[in-house]
Formats: C-alpha cells, structure tokens, sequence
C-alpha cells in the first residue's frame, strides 16, 4: 500500500507538469510556421547565410532588387519542411515561352545568380525563346552563321565573341569595330556603311578595282568609293545621276549604255598611271 500511495503522490505532483508541456508543445505545433513567418527577417537569413547574401549582392540582378529572401523561401526547418524551402521557378516566373520550355537549372544553375549562366554547348531554341529578334535575323538572312547553335559562338550568357576569332581581318590595320561597322553578326552579308568608311576598306576585298581606280589620273580617282557606291554593298549608280545626258541624242541613240565607250567607271577606258 505504502508503493501505491507513494507512486499516486508522484503522480499527482508531475501530472500538472506534463500537462503544461503537452499544451505548450501543441500550441507551438499550431502556430510556428506564422510565428516563424513574423520573426524572421532577411537579416536574420545573412546570420547564417553571408555567403548566398554576397552572390545575391554581386549577380542577383532583379532577385536582388524585386524580391527578398522571404519572398522565396517562405519558412525555415523545422517549421517549414526541407521539400518547401525551395519554390519552384514557375510559381513567379510564369506566361512567357521561355518559361515554358521547363530545366531551369540546366542553364540557371544558381538561382542566386540567375544571369550568371553555364550554357551547354549545343543550345539554339532555349535562346532564341528571349532573343526572337535576332532568331529572325538569322533565318530571313540564310549565311554560314545560320547554321551553327547558339552556343557555338555564345559559350556564356551576354558574351560577344570577337569576329576575328573566326575570321580573317580584311586588312592588316581593321579593328574588331571595324568589322561591326559593315557587317552585323546576325546577318553578316547585309552589309551597310556610312559616307565616311574610307576605300582602303573596300580595298580589303576588292583589290583589283580599287588598283584601277587608283592608278589613272581621272576624276573618278579622286572619289571615295562610297560617293558613288551610297549606303549599301552592291548599289551600281546609272551614270546619268551625276553626268546626265552629256552627249548628243544620237551617239546615244548608237551607244546606249555608256561603258560602250568608257569601258570602265573605274578607268573610263584610260591606262594605268605609270
């Protein structure tokens, strides 16, 4: 009897206690993922997280200025489970074709450097899901280029190779800016130029003429190439936009077409200057 009352009195001291843990831990349970939401804040996050926090600052890019840490991650263990630490991309990035092609991580590895991209090496249609412009470029205008990926000139995200990585520069002194100024990279046989590109650049691939040009002691000899060669590659003048009709009706009538006589708009039928 005296083991039983003991045991009872035991009892009856401890039970108040237990009771009181089992409320508190129940109440916790209920209410710690909004207490955790209402205590946390990003700097309580660089606590524990200064090296994320540094990536962030550095590569973030709108990460780092339209969201914050919460935003994201919407508790932390044990009051959120690991599997809901993580969002999915698509739960904020959602309603554009890029966002539908799904993998992020295969290009987006860090999502705390979202632009900073390790892309594969044979990558096309991922990229031109943002960059339909130049996607376009390079269909409508069909080159050697058309038929390479993406990646095989774009090894990084925003990286520009140098042209003369690949090619040749047309003469001894062109600059990498010098290629940019005719051709540009997605369509590169749209060549343009402005009244001021000198000839020793159209030299580059049209020697033969230009040593034509150059070597007699005409007035056409002292004519930059792009005063009658305007604005785009290829463009023939008619010689009637700047001569007229200097001859007689009937020498024009027998000679329609003015290098009959003239041979040449780069010589006009002289010898090369000795």
């Amino acid at each position: 009897m005296n083991l039983i009352h003991g045991f009872r009195k035991r009892f009856d001291v401890f039970l108040p206690l237990f009771v009181l843990i089992i409320t508190v831990l129940f109440i916790a349970g209920i209410h710690s993922e909004s207490l955790a939401a209402a205590q946390l804040s990003n700097d309580d996050c660089v606590k524990c997280h200064k090296a994320v926090q540094e990536i962030v600052d550095a590569k973030g890019n709108k990460h780092k200025t339209a969201v914050s840490c919460l935003d994201c991650h919407k508790g932390h263990p044990p009051m959120v489970s690991k599997d809901k630490i993580i969002p999915v991309c698509s739960a904020c990035h959602a309603g554009k074709k890029h966002y539908e092609i799904g993998n992020c991580k295969t290009c987006h590895s860090n999502p705390h450097a979202p632009v900073d991209m390790k892309l594969a090496a044979n990558l096309t249609a991922p990229c031109l899901s943002c960059h339909e412009k130049q996607g376009e470029e390079m269909k409508t205008h069909q080159t050697k280029h058309s038929k390479f990926f993406c990646t095989t000139c774009h090894k990084a995200h925003k990286q520009i190779p140098p042209c003369m990585q690949c090619h040749r520069p047309h003469s001894s002194d062109m600059t990498e800016k010098d290629c940019q100024v005719c051709h540009p990279a997605h369509q590169p046989l749209t060549i343009t130029y402005g009244a001021d590109m000198p000839s020793k650049t159209c030299a580059s691939c049209h020697k033969n003429i230009y040593d034509t040009l150059t070597g007699t002691d005409t007035k056409h000899a002292k004519l930059a190439c792009v005063y009658c060669h305007k604005d785009k590659h290829r463009n023939v003048p008619a010689c009637e936009n700047c001569h007229g009709s200097p001859h007689p009706a009937g020498m024009v009538a027998k000679f329609p077409k003015c290098n009959m006589c003239h041979t040449s708009a780069h010589s006009l039928g002289k010898e090369a200057s000795k």
